[in-house]
């Protein structure tokens, strides 16, 4: 079975990077549950030597992504902190790099606790904004780190416009493109240089498997994180990179599902008298919607929303069922958090403050429950508002 190179991308998440077993003929990839490889002879192997340096399971799970998201080559890592360390690993002492404001607190705290310690320097810019982008950079500047749309405020960047700023400043763009997923965004065909994923959310779906993937595009990326992957040993486990190839397959329906009941949701709430403001690219309201119908294939199931006070959301929090009060996103579950106390408390409070990550903030992944039931729980949730 020859996958057609022309293949469209529903057909790219089932079948990229898989073949029938050739032993048994098994549809599904196995899982190479194997530490090591027994060899011919003496300098003879059929490809596989040891498991942290190649996994047939982990491969195919590397090459799906990497079609999906029109790369030439994926990396998987046993965390999405774990494919950012990967993709930073290019870094040398003294570089400099821009990074979208609202960036995820656990980025925010690698960069800030754990890599500023080896003369690295980090600028935080709200990259949306294109002229602000710009005078970020320095002579020093070798790296662009995008989040877009961002956790939790739903900010969005121009990934053209920001590639073309990068690659003029001779550095190189790396977009976290976790929240979108590449069934809504493909970054690469925009210029991005390395994008990467926790796949612990949209790409796995099912909230069973904690990971990360970066794809790359140029021959001395691959070359570098092949090396990285293995000298590092961060790498997937064969059970992981099943759980996210079976999570592929459905990636292509699941966030149709998502977008339509991310945006139901965003507009059951931005009709709701207790609702201060909703955060969600898909609403004309939204600053850069014009933006997103331009880059992006569907909305997403992320959206946030101010109700104006740490009480008032905590009250709603706690009344809520359906939706669970959990971290993470990207399941087939709703799941609800308070960014401010949960996803970003890492990040300090002036920060905070200063990226619009309030008190009174709330951020929803929308999952594919019949979305009036969804609605019906956040009624219900509202009333103790």
């Amino acid at each position: 079975m020859k996958l057609d190179p022309s293949a469209r991308f529903a057909t790219l998440c089932i079948h990229a990077g898989q073949e029938p077993d050739p032993s048994t003929g098994a549809i599904i990839m196995p899982i190479y549950q194997t530490s090591t490889y027994v060899q011919d002879a003496l300098g003879e192997h059929k490809g596989y030597e040891y498991a942290r340096t190649q996994n047939p399971t982990r491969a195919a799970l590397e090459a799906n992504v990497a079609a999906l998201e029109g790369g030439r080559a994926g990396f998987a890592f046993a965390s999405g902190m774990a494919a950012i360390g990967a993709a930073t690993s290019r870094l040398e002492s003294g570089d400099h790099v821009v990074v979208t404001d609202n960036t995820y607190g656990g980025t925010f705290r690698l960069f800030e606790r754990v890599l500023k310690r080896y003369d690295l320097h980090f600028s935080y810019v709200d990259t949306g904004r294109l002229d602000l982008l710009e005078s970020a950079f320095t002579s020093k500047t070798t790296m662009l780190f995008i989040e877009t749309p961002t956790n939790p405020v739903l900010g969005l960047t121009d990934l053209a416009g920001a590639s073309a700023i990068a690659h003029r400043h001779g550095a190189s763009m790396v977009v976290d493109n976790t929240f979108a997923s590449p069934a809504l965004q493909r970054p690469i065909e925009f210029g991005a240089d390395l994008v990467l994923h926790s796949t612990t959310k949209y790409l796995n779906g099912h909230s069973d498997s904690v990971g990360g993937v970066v794809v790359a595009q140029h021959d001395a990326d691959i070359e570098w994180l092949r090396f990285y992957q293995n000298a590092a040993g961060a790498i997937l486990s064969p059970f992981d990179s099943w759980l996210v190839l079976r999570g592929t397959k459905t990636l292509a329906i699941r966030m149709a599902q998502h977008n339509i009941n991310g945006l139901a949701l965003a507009e059951y709430l931005a009709a709701h008298p207790k609702v201060e403001h909703v955060f969600y690219p898909g609403l004309p309201s939204h600053p850069q919607h014009a933006l997103a119908r331009r880059q992006m294939k569907g909305f997403g199931g992320m959206l946030s929303f101010e109700l104006g006070s740490l009480e008032r959301a905590r009250r709603f929090l706690n009344r809520v069922r359906l939706l669970a009060l959990a971290e993470s996103l990207g399941g087939v579950e709703s799941l609800i958090s308070h960014p401010a106390t949960m996803t970003h408390a890492s990040v300090p409070p002036e920060r905070r403050a200063a990226i619009g990550i309030t008190h009174g903030l709330v951020r929803i992944s929308a999952g594919i429950e019949d979305v009036d039931d969804l609605k019906a729980d956040l009624a219900q949730a509202l009333d103790a508002v």
